[in-house]
């Protein structure tokens, strides 16, 4: 398609989000959820699974197509949706797409994409954050077609609102990773429970919970993608995830970039408008470098995910120089906002909150440092 397309799809984006987000969206941040009525909107409106093959209910478009929501929903300050919307779109469904068996796909996709079944991803436990090959939670046989998983999770995105888990389970211990084996597992089986939305230091619409699993019965047919095959298949799976992430991070900060010029152009001191210091001009500039800096990096990536050649180092490499950049530039815009950047009735606020966790989910910096190394200079 050509980029006059994508533009054009992302201003109906920001006109959605504007005209059915914005005046919702703080209350959804006090109620620590998003209604799962909404996902059934941004249905009819072409904005969930963007790039699913029609077949499986999709539109059908280009990656950067999804990403594109991300995108836009990060740049207004709207990061718990763009989580949501990321792990559900751009996590969960590509791993049914890409792993599952047609049966899998039938019977998920479609609902996924018209907003009825949210997805989420089941890997984080209480004892095994980035490090997901030292998971507890079991799936052991129950006869000739069946397995009994237990077992706990946390951190789980979508945790409230899901439908469907792509669950991370150990069923054969003694194999390390090559025991580890991912089943899709409805929300509404027996033996399943959610714990409480947890409490967090921003993201606060993005429920996020712990989930339990109590002698959880699934047919074999469950099993996504090769019985012991879990790891790789991660493995495979996370180059997306770290580029959506990556692409999120560079369009908040832009996002918090906006404000702030916004801010420093009105908001005066010692008679004249914050803008009109050299030192805030300096500032604005490294910001503006450091967004497109990376913003090259994550199209380069994107081009190369097209192609399928993004690896897992790179990938890596994206979401660790992404999220940091973040981080920087949210936290140097609100040093604009001087006092005011510290009261949450300013936005402001909300971008820094909401962009700590980024360098912590998807894999933390210090493991995507880990892998990078790794790559270049093996364990050492």
């Amino acid at each position: 398609m050509e980029n006059s397309e994508l533009e054009l799809f992302r201003d109906n984006v920001r006109r959605f989000f504007a005209e059915n987000v914005e005046p919702h969206y703080e209350q959804w941040e006090k109620a620590g959820r998003v209604p799962p009525e909404f996902y059934l909107q941004m249905a009819e409106q072409g904005l969930l699974c963007v790039d699913l093959p029609e077949e499986y209910g999709g539109i059908g478009a280009p990656f950067e197509f999804s990403v594109a929501v991300l995108e836009e929903c990060a740049r207004m300050g709207f990061m718990s949706l763009a989580s949501n919307l990321s792990v559900h779109s751009d996590i969960a469904t590509p791993y049914i797409l890409h792993l599952g068996s047609e049966e899998q796909k039938q019977k998920y996709l479609p609902r996924m994409a018209r907003g009825e079944c949210i997805g989420a991803i089941g890997m984080t436990e209480p004892g095994a954050g980035s490090d997901l090959q030292g998971i507890k939670t079991s799936a052991m046989p129950d006869g000739e077609d069946h397995y009994l998983i237990n077992g706990s999770k946390t951190f789980i995105t979508n945790g409230q609102n899901s439908g469907v888990v792509v669950l991370a389970t150990k069923t054969d211990p003694k194999l390390g990773a090559r025991g580890t084996t991912l089943f899709t597992v409805e929300s509404s089986l027996e033996g399943f429970a959610r714990g409480r939305n947890l409490d967090k230091v921003g993201q606060y619409a993005a429920d996020t919970s712990e989930m339990f699993f109590d002698n959880v019965r699934v047919h074999r047919n469950e099993i996504l993608g090769r019985a012991g095959g879990g790891f790789g298949h991660l493995v495979d799976e996370l180059p997306r995830e770290r580029l959506v992430l990556g692409a999120m991070a560079v369009a908040h900060a832009q996002g918090a970039m906006e404000k702030t010029i916004e801010y420093v152009t009105q908001r005066k001191a010692f008679g004249s408008p914050i803008a009109s210091f050299q030192n805030t001009r300096f500032e604005l500039a490294k910001i503006k470098t450091e967004i497109e800096v990376h913003r090259a990096f994550v199209e380069k990536c994107a081009h190369l995910y097209s192609q399928k050649k993004l690896d897992v180092a790179t990938a890596a490499m994206v979401k660790l120089a992404t999220s940091e950049m973040e981080g920087r530039v949210t936290d140097a815009c609100l040093q604009l906002f001087g006092g005011y950047g510290y009261m949450t009735e300013y936005p402001i606020s909300r971008y820094w909150a909401d962009a700590r966790i980024q360098r912590i989910y998807g894999g933390t910096s210090e493991i995507m440092k880990e892998v990078i190394g790794r790559s270049l200079v093996g364990r050492g």
